[in-house]
């Protein structure tokens, strides 16, 4: 018959003490800094012309026409009425360069492998499919892309492409537009506004910032040089329309032909005259007011409120941000655990 011993004093100590620890262990891993990503420096992914011609070689073809030339496929001036999902005459590589394939001029490469994803901007958890439409919403002034849609297909065949072989977590070095160090000072529109002048309006955007259209208003042949403002350019939700990420798109990328190794203006020239860029007309997205429903996590250079911080529209807008990050991170620390910013 088996014998049924009684825990001794020790082993409901020991237990207890590894419960401790199992405990603690959790307790460490909710609070823990997230580990380091590994850092991708450089990339060998495939020539989107020598991939077979099959279905996926297809889509991801005409996934990069549809980025280099949207206007051409999906624009406001197509043939067929049914297409005209783009708002505007612009082509998605006026933002993301080279067909999504320039450091620091919103490089795509690795951007499917950072999907599904948390989003910020939504509260919840978003898709490639997702963050692509967000981009024909905001930046192409448009509609979203049927879900069963070639088009929404083919540019996330693009888009997964340019991520064959980039981890999930990895750091891909020339994401995103760069990062100088924020002004100490609100930056100054006209200021900026002679910089552009100078170096921006006689060759490229114009005076009105209206760009150079390729053939009429009526055809569907994009432009030579994006309008940065107007009618025909991306509407107030859109990420370019932040000063932020604009500053240092310009800093990085322009005039054109510059690259990060070699800026033309200046740190201050670029932010002054990104604040040019972002103070002028452009279309209006409905429900913006919806954006970042946890008020704490709405990026500083967000241009419309509601705000969590009491700092203005205006400060929101043109800065200095490093106060509104500083009472950002006093809210965050102060505020109970989770819950989200006021609203």
């Amino acid at each position: 018959m088996a014998t049924i011993r009684r825990p001794t004093s020790t082993t409901i100590l020991l237990s207890i003490s590894a419960a401790a620890v199992f405990a603690a262990a959790i307790a460490l891993a909710r609070t823990a800094p997230p580990r380091p990503r590994a850092p991708v420096v450089t990339w060998n992914i495939p020539s989107v012309d020598q991939l077979p011609d099959n279905e996926q070689g297809r889509l991801a073809r005409y996934g990069r026409s549809l980025l280099t030339a949207t206007y051409a496929h999906i624009g406001p001036n197509v043939s067929n009425p049914e297409k005209r999902y783009a708002g505007n005459n612009l082509a998605c590589a006026n933002c993301h360069l080279d067909a999504g394939l320039k450091k620091f001029g919103l490089l795509l490469v690795g951007a499917y492998a950072d999907y599904p994803a948390y989003s910020k901007r939504t509260g919840r958890e978003s898709t490639i499919e997702d963050r692509i439409n967000n981009c024909m919403t905001r930046s192409m002034n448009g509609r979203a892309l049927p879900p069963d849609s070639r088009e929404l297909a083919a540019l996330a065949t693009y888009l997964k492409v340019l991520s064959t072989g980039i981890d999930a977590g990895a750091d891909v070095i020339g994401q995103g537009a760069g990062s100088m160090a924020l002004l100490t000072r609100a930056a100054d529109p006209e200021r900026g506004q002679r910089v552009f002048n100078r170096t921006c309006a006689a060759e490229c955007h114009g005076t009105d910032g209206a760009g150079v259209r390729n053939g009429t208003a009526s055809d569907a042949l994009g432009y030579l040089v994006p309008p940065l403002w107007g009618s025909d350019s991306f509407n107030d939700g859109a990420g370019m329309a932040r000063l932020i990420a604009a500053a240092n798109f310009v800093h990085f990328n322009m005039p054109h032909g510059t690259d990060y190794l070699n800026p033309q203006l200046t740190a201050e020239q670029a932010w002054d005259v990104a604040a040019f860029m972002i103070s002028q007309p452009r279309p209006h997205k409905a429900g913006l007011e919806h954006d970042y429903p946890d008020l704490l996590q709405k990026p500083v250079d967000t241009p419309y409120g509601p705000y969590a911080d009491g700092f203005s529209e205006q400060q929101h807008k043109y800065g200095p941000f490093g106060p509104i990050r500083e009472a950002l991170a006093r809210l965050r620390t102060n505020a109970p655990a989770g819950t989200g910013g006021p609203r």
